[in-house]
């Protein structure tokens, strides 16, 4: 017993020694034109889906039923923040989504009207690690977050004027500068590394 314990030990050693020389080297991909491999994807999926149901808000949900306003506002706020990655009604992925390496899903084809309303709006709050999908919760309120969730969840069959912004996000007006966000002493300035 105690010579499968020592061996066991010794191959948990060489497999994170192997994983530490593959960072350390740069053998591990780190290019974002390259797809993830077939244990990234599954390590993200089996993650994201566990987080997911222990995290995701439950019915009965905040701001809801949502009410006409709310469709054109979570439209607006999709316009101005999602539609460069996500798309609209055109169905034409942006450059910038083209360049992903993990593909933003485009919501005129791959929409969310089957995901439960508590999915929707923790991805949108909190982002998705190993995608481009950023956390919003610190730049967006939790009604906005909210009202967007509800513009996905019932598309293509929202109201006049938020359909009219999905089909035409030129509609919505720019969105409000944000504030600069704090930082703790000694941190690096947002998007710099250190």
């Amino acid at each position: 017993m105690r010579a499968f314990l020592l061996g066991f030990v010794v191959a948990i050693a060489l497999i994170a020694l192997a994983a530490f020389g593959a960072v350390q080297t740069g053998a591990m991909p780190a290019r974002g034109d390259v797809a993830p491999g077939a244990m990234e994807r599954w390590a993200a999926h089996t993650s994201l889906n566990a987080t997911l149901e222990r995290e995701a808000p439950k019915p009965p949900y905040p701001f809801g039923p949502p009410s006409e306003a709310d469709f054109t506002a979570g439209a607006t706020v999709y316009a101005q923040h999602c539609t460069i990655c996500h798309g609209s009604a055109n169905g034409t992925p942006s450059a910038v989504a083209r360049g992903f390496a993990v593909i933003a899903p485009q919501f005129k084809r791959h929409g969310v009207a089957d995901d439960p309303e508590g999915e929707t709006y923790w991805k949108i709050d909190h982002g998705i690690r190993f995608t481009a999908m950023p956390a919003f919760d610190k730049s967006l309120d939790e009604k906005s977050i909210w009202q967007v969730t509800y513009f996905l969840k019932h598309l293509p069959d929202v109201p006049p004027a938020a359909k009219a912004i999905w089909e035409n996000p030129q509609l919505a007006p720019s969105a409000p500068p944000l504030p600069e966000p704090s930082r703790p002493p000694g941190a690096p300035p947002p998007g710099g590394m250190s």
